[in-house]
């Protein structure tokens, strides 16, 4: 069972270098954006994950609050630069 796991955890780490090789790669800023807010979820979950196996809900709060907070704040930040554009 505990391999299972680790090949799980690998999985999820290789899905997680997608997004990242895709922000080095694009110049458009809306690209990147998109990406980081795909390596802010992909992590969260990896957090839940890891949480749920070992049993500690407090790291699984934290990854409640990365995915719910991370997400808005990049959301957020994206609405401001396209109303920056717009001046």
């Amino acid at each position: 069972m505990s391999e299972v796991l680790n090949w799980l955890l690998m999985a999820m780490i290789v899905a997680l270098l997608i997004p990242i090789y895709e922000a080095c790669q694009d110049e458009d800023i809306w690209q990147k954006m998109l990406a980081f807010a795909s390596i802010s979820t992909k992590t969260s979950m990896m957090i839940l994950v890891v949480s749920v196996l070992r049993g500690d809900w407090m790291i699984g709060v934290v990854g409640v609050l990365i995915l719910s907070l991370g997400n808005a704040s990049l959301m957020l930040l994206a609405h401001l630069m396209r109303r920056m554009n717009k001046l």
